[in-house]
């Protein structure tokens, strides 16, 4: 009868690498950690998904104002964008963990994705106004509980991410009120 090899047996030492946490230093206490990195991973989500409906309705853009609308959404994509690698970040020097996968995004988003075959140009602008909206008030509410915690650095990120949002909705309000 043949003898198996046996199963190499990992070290203690490998064991406990492996299941460590990544402890990031911070004064922030666990509970505000967690709580932060909660509200964060939330409001990052959504951010990637308003990233993509935007860059749909740019790519899907129709119409008499084509040029000005598709150029405008690509701004704004770009700018949405922008701000991703800043929040994720921020979650990471306060000791949290991020969003890891496309899953992790879908299981956290509240902005709803829309796979319509066609969108009007007026639906599109109306509808992403909406999600810049409701993005400013998830950021509110992320914005205290930062105060809450006593994190004004993540609070202070979180105001100008709230007055980009608001500026995006205020331009699609107002390119799609002469309609």
């Amino acid at each position: 009868m043949a003898k198996s090899s046996p199963k190499p047996v990992k070290s203690d030492a490998v064991k406990a690498r492996r299941k460590a946490a990544l402890a990031t230093p911070t004064d922030l206490g666990s509970n505000a950690t967690r709580d932060i990195q909660g509200g964060m991973n939330a409001l990052l989500a959504d951010t990637f998904a308003l990233y993509l409906k935007t860059k749909n309705f740019h790519w899907h853009m129709s119409g008499p104002h084509f040029r000005d609308y598709h150029l405008m959404l690509d701004e704004q994509a770009a700018q949405i964008l922008a701000s991703t690698d800043d929040m994720a970040e921020r979650v990471r020097k306060i000791g949290g963990t991020t969003l890891r996968s496309i899953g992790h995004i879908g299981r956290l988003q509240r902005v709803q994705d829309n796979d319509a075959e066609f969108v009007t140009p007026q639906d599109m602008l109306a509808e992403l106004r909406q999600d810049n909206l409701d993005f400013v008030k998830s950021a509110r509410e992320v914005h205290d509980l930062c105060d809450e915690h006593e994190d004004v650095a993540t609070a202070s990120l979180i105001e100008n991410w709230i007055d980009e949002a608001e500026r995006r909705a205020w331009f699609l309000f107002e390119t799609s009120r002469g309609a």
